[in-house]
């Protein structure tokens, strides 16, 4: 089994899917979320876009400490959006090619202040990232269908790809 190619395609999958929703995303709306407590528009389809970043950043660390911060680009747009959405898949993708299967081996953690919260082989936590990726673009699903934009299919069509 070629584990660095499954990785590299499904990465592929999910940016292509990713892109779809990008495409849709609604110029005007950056401040719009369902509820109080719920995430800016904008900030999770920032958030989506760094975690495209992220296996690069497990390929070539061991850890990450949040309380150290992550510097992300201000994102005011849908042209802002999808342009660093490339740039962080090209980055992650470059970075499992030029990776071996030892790579995915070694341990990388999150951490608050130096208390470690997670810990998984790089492998898991790209995995984990995959993961993240799928879960907020389904949040972002429900922010699309609350502003009454079509939401695209994921895995195969959605209720506004089919055609009663």
């Amino acid at each position: 089994m070629d584990t660095l190619q499954q990785l590299k395609d499904e990465l592929t999958q999910e940016y292509n899917t990713t892109k779809k929703f990008f495409k849709l995303f609604p110029e005007g709306k950056n401040r719009f979320a369902p509820h109080e407590k719920s995430t800016k528009l904008i900030d999770l389809c920032t958030h989506i876009v760094g975690i495209y970043g992220w296996p690069e950043t497990m390929l070539s660390t061991s850890d990450l400490d949040f309380a150290n911060g992550q510097e992300t680009e201000k994102i005011e747009n849908r042209t802002q959006l999808e342009d660093q959405l490339d740039k962080q898949y090209k980055a992650s993708l470059s970075a499992l090619e030029q990776a071996g299967e030892p790579d995915l081996h070694p341990y990388w953690s999150i951490s608050m202040k130096g208390q470690k919260l997670k810990e998984w082989t790089k492998y898991g936590a790209i995995r984990h990232a995959l993961n993240q990726i799928t879960h907020h673009r389904a949040q972002l699903g429900v922010y699309y269908r609350l502003l009454d934009i079509p939401v695209p299919g994921s895995y195969g069509p959605s209720a506004d790809d089919q055609s009663f």
